[in-house]
């Protein structure tokens, strides 16, 4: 099963609050290991729900690195074509070409808040008339202080209320309009546990620049979605071994 099946699918599982924080602290723990640890660091440019396996145990695990890129230390960013899934691609990456490890941070971002509601940044529409979509409807209830109406109903009103409003502000945190206000994944995986202060969120999600460009997968053209030549790398090409968090999977 993917992420997302066990989410918005017919898959059959029930997802508790426990499983769900899990989840989202396994995501976070693999990409941190990609940025940071790993011998070759690696932007992985597509995270989303499909992206993300769950074993027997429902652990998460990070899959399918076709669209994968090396990133040189010396190197603050690289310039590139843009690929990916839109609604997960951060404002920077998908206007500019702009790509650094916090585009990965971003699409975490949505990915976890899609975990905490239950519902999909890619066809999720806000009833309130001044929300876009999905980070956005969040932040507007989150400044209110109601993080209850986020929350999956399936949760059925059980979960862990700090854990719950944690995860909320680490997903708009991720989510910032500007890559530098966002937290690294190491950062990420310490805010999860409760073990660092979650910086302020001082700025909309999905909003970028002056343009006042929410990122909603109806606000973007298919244009936007570039498909890899061949001599894109594979995972396996990458790096040979992989933490608890990252399975290594052909495209």
């Amino acid at each position: 099963n993917c992420l997302a099946d066990a989410l918005f699918g017919r898959s059959g599982l029930k997802l508790d609050w426990g499983t769900r924080h899990k989840i989202c602290l396994g995501i976070a723990r693999g990409l941190a290991f990609l940025h940071e640890d790993s011998a070759v660091k690696i932007i992985h440019r597509d995270i989303k729900g499909t992206n993300v396996l769950l074993d027997k145990d429902l652990n998460s695990k990070i899959s399918d690195f076709g669209l994968a890129r090396l990133h040189e230390d010396e190197k603050s960013h690289i310039t590139t074509r843009v690929a990916g899934t839109i609604g997960y691609m951060a404002p920077e990456y998908a206007m500019r070409g702009h790509l650094t490890e916090k585009a990965d941070v971003y699409s975490f971002g949505v990915v976890a808040m899609e975990i905490v509601s239950g519902k999909s940044n890619a066809n999720y529409t806000p009833d309130n008339e001044c929300c876009v979509g999905l980070l956005d409807w969040a932040f507007v209830l989150q400044r209110k202080g109601d993080y209850s109406e986020i929350l999956d109903p399936k949760l059925e009103g059980v979960f862990d209320v700090m854990e719950a409003e944690r995860m909320i502000k680490v997903s708009l945190l991720c989510s910032s309009k500007s890559p530098t206000l966002r937290p690294t994944m190491s950062e990420v995986v310490k805010m999860l546990q409760g073990e660092s202060e979650i910086e302020q969120i001082i700025s909309d999600p999905g909003v970028f620049g002056g343009d006042d460009l929410r990122f909603k997968p109806s606000s973007l053209s298919s244009d936007y979605i570039v498909s890899m030549t061949s001599s894109s790398e594979s995972a396996y090409d990458l790096y040979p071994l992989s933490p608890e968090s990252i399975v290594f999977t052909r495209s």
